[in-house]
């Protein structure tokens, strides 16, 4: 007796087991299913047979085990592979200009192709290259992503084992500025502040929250892995990546960490792994905050991370206690990713300077070893391919293996405890990997290396469901994605987000409609991560319409009541192709470096700059014209009051600006409307900062790269110093339980 029923959608048939697991299997799949004891299972290597690891009667493990002994080496090699990004967007965004396929051996505009269509590459690295490990980037809208993760999984059903996709994004619920919040109206996906921001609150159980509504998107986007949380403490104040992180202090990082992997790992109807969880990859082992001179990893220029402080065991906390020490049901972040940086002399057995991903002293003693972490260990993106320059952000970054071949960096990295390469399509170099290994260790030692790697990733799919029910109903995906309620959820924690520095004369709030004036930014032309030019613009940081309904704007500074200055922390770079290393600068106005080192602490004979340090050099931030724009209002307003809002992505020296400012509000990338619901009263500030800021640029020299809390902070006008977990309500000073759970005085 049939003990299941069967519903059609979209390209797919899903079968409801009584007191089973639902499965979903593709509608014209011959054989797709089968029936065992008057269940259905799907039949994912089309042999009319029940396999155990198509059972899901089967625990875990027994399913792993069966589904690994089968597998060939060349599809163990494809679990392996990470892809380059994927475009699944008719827009003019950066990613699909960048990443879009072929259709058909035609453009996406010459081929008449629907988007959520696979293109010629998706359809070769799945059916050549065994592939099934895919990263997600621009998606038009929800309903299109849930139908192109249906065609994905259609297609991997019907090749070989069936092995589902496991699609990936990086974080995307990051807000713009200049866009306007309806609680009504919902939107692309709920928005929420930076991994900074939600730091900013020092309250965990928003980044919790954030966690379960970010998790409920993704599944309903077909997304399984999450790409994050960023958990790298930021004991270096110039590092490029900073905003990412949860700020300088490891104890409020671990924190984070872990209610971050808590929310996104948990199904709430289990209390562990389900169909509502999504993998946390936390990243970036042992840590990158610690970047030389602040100069990041991405770049050739910047690939040392150095400890002159002595303090590398702090930057594990946020891993040992807090992503591998979870509160819920799956105990820790299902994979790790280390950083691309070498992390200079630190390596105890070996000796060796090389990416961390290269490391066996860092992966395989320490990681594995040391901690007993057993999960997936994935590198980040395109570490096996060769440096195109200096500056390039788009190449590889085979940092301290560049004499290596390809097939010998894959192999090293493997040795090392890898079992994933983000960012590679091709299956090759895995393979040519896999039979050096042979020559040197046997062909049964590197099959059980590969088999121990495949059951790491294929646990992250049998965890989530993917092996029973990889399909989404678009309909629902469309619901879930962006609703009302997750949005209004959203810009409470931006708002939440929010720290105010200073108020004086309690300038703040300004209620009752009063005329505002808000000048334009002045942006410089400037290059994007991906090289492509932005050019020089002059823009309204508010929309008018946002604007209005708080205060009426007026454009000549005489008729306002006050004025609120939008600006962005000072933005540099630490190298230039022609001047080599520059400083990077946390201030506007031109630096000087007179007190650094003239000899940096990484030095490497074999390249062409020994030597990496900006001594003596002088660099500018690009965005200088915010603080004129500051300046030109105070004037034009004399005596009247001017807030300042700034949004940092990094620490900043706040002396150039504090003194012209009768109010600041620092935020970490929030809606500028979030800004002014503070401005006007409707809400109280109620941000601490995570982090701290500097006095002046000597002491942001001298500090060390690797420890937090060891500068000099800026004192404004009050005497209030701003430092780590200090900000202001419109009462004064905050001493709340948060600053004396996380606060160091």
């Amino acid at each position: 007796m049939k003990k299941y029923t069967i519903e059609e959608i979209d390209n797919y048939l899903l079968i409801h087991n009584q007191g089973g697991k639902d499965i979903a299997v593709a509608k014209d799949a011959e054989s797709a299913y089968i029936e065992v004891d008057g269940y259905a299972f799907r039949d994912l290597n089309h042999n009319g047979t029940l396999e155990p690891y198509e059972d899901w009667r089967l625990s875990e493990e027994e399913r792993i085990a069966d589904l690994v002994s089968r597998m060939s080496i060349h599809q163990m090699a494809g679990l392996m592979l990470y892809s380059a990004h994927q475009s699944v967007s008719s827009g003019g965004n950066v990613f699909a200009k960048m990443f879009q396929g072929t259709y058909n051996g035609k453009s996406f505009e010459e081929s008449g192709c629907q988007i959520y269509e696979l293109s010629d590459e998706q359809k070769k690295f799945l059916r050549e290259d065994d592939l099934r490990h895919v990263l997600l980037t621009a998606v038009d809208d929800a309903e299109t992503a849930a139908k192109w993760n249906n065609r994905m999984q259609e297609y991997a059903e019907k090749i070989g084992l069936g092995i589902p996709c496991n699609n990936s994004s990086d974080p995307r619920h990051i807000p713009s500025a200049d866009t306007e919040f309806n609680a009504g109206a919902g939107g692309d996906i709920s928005k929420w502040p930076d991994s900074l921001g939600m730091a900013a609150t020092f309250d965990p159980q928003i980044t919790k929250r954030f966690g379960q509504v970010a998790s409920t998107e993704y599944r309903a986007l077909g997304i399984t892995t999450a790409l994050s949380p960023q958990v790298d403490i930021a004991t270096e104040p110039r590092w490029m990546r900073f905003s990412g992180t949860f700020g300088e202090d490891s104890t409020l990082s671990a924190d984070m960490a872990r209610s971050y992997c808590d929310g996104f790992q948990t199904d709430e109807k289990t209390g562990g792994w389900g169909y509502g969880s999504v993998n946390a990859m936390v990243k970036h082992w042992p840590g990158g905050g610690s970047c030389e001179g602040g100069r990041d990893a991405h770049y050739q220029y910047g690939k040392y991370a150095v400890y002159p402080g002595k303090n590398f065991a702090e930057h594990l906390k946020p891993f040992t206690e807090g992503a591998f020490q979870l509160t819920g049901g799956t105990k820790e972040a299902s994979a790790v990713m280390p950083y691309y940086t070498i992390s200079y002399d630190q390596d105890e057995k070996n000796h060796e300077n090389v990416g961390n991903s290269y490391s066996k002293y860092i992966i395989g003693d320490l990681l594995r070893d040391t901690y007993g972490y057993d999960g997936v260990v994935c590198t980040d993106w395109m570490i096996t391919k060769d440096c195109e320059r200096m500056d390039s952000f788009v190449g590889g970054k085979s940092w301290g293996v560049e004499a290596l071949t390809e097939a010998e960096r894959h192999a090293k990295a493997i040795e090392a405890g890898v079992d994933q390469f983000g960012g590679n399509n091709e299956i090759e170099p895995v393979l040519e990997a896999y039979r050096l290994g042979v020559s040197r260790h046997g062909e049964e030692t590197m099959r059980k290396r590969f088999e121990k790697s495949a059951g790491r990733l294929l646990r992250n799919m049998f965890r989530t469901g993917l092996f029973e029910n990889p399909y989404l109903d678009p309909e629902e995906s469309e619901k879930i994605v962006g609703n009302s309620e997750f949005m209004k959820e959203g810009f409470a924690a931006q708002i939440k987000s929010v720290v105010m520095l200073k108020n004086k004369n309690h300038v703040l709030p300004v209620r009752n409609r009063q005329k505002v004036y808000i000048p334009k930014r002045r942006m410089a032309a400037s290059r994007d991560w991906f090289g492509n030019e932005i050019p020089a613009r002059e823009e309204l940081p508010v929309p008018c319409n946002v604007i209005e309904q708080y205060y009426r704007l007026v454009e000549d500074p005489a008729e306002a009541d006050f004025a609120i200055v939008f600006m962005e922390s000072p933005q540099s770079c630490g190298y230039d192709p022609e001047k080599g290393y520059l400083p990077v600068t946390l201030q506007y106005r031109p630096y000087t470096a007179a007190v650094t080192r003239k000899e940096s602490i990484a030095q490497d004979p074999r390249e062409r700059i020994v030597n990496r340090s900006y001594y003596g050099k002088t660099n500018t931030a690009n965005n200088e014209a915010d603080l004129d724009v500051l300046l030109e209002t105070r004037a034009a307003m004399k005596e009247k009051p001017v807030i300042v809002s700034i949004r940092c992505t990094n620490p900043m020296v706040m002396g150039e600006v504090e003194p012209y400012a009768d109010a600041i509000l620092t935020d970490f990338n929030v809606q500028a409307q979030a800004v002014l619901e503070l401005v006007s009263g409707r809400h109280e500030p109620s941000g601490l900062l995570p982090f701290q800021m500097p006095a002046d640029m000597e002491t942001v020299e001298t500090q060390f790269e690797d420890v937090a809390h060891d500068m000099r902070c800026y004192v404004d006008e009050a005497g209030h110093r701003y430092d780590f977990a200090y900000g202001m309500d419109y009462q004064g000073v905050i001493c709340d339980e948060r600053v004396r759970k996380y606060g160091r005085g």
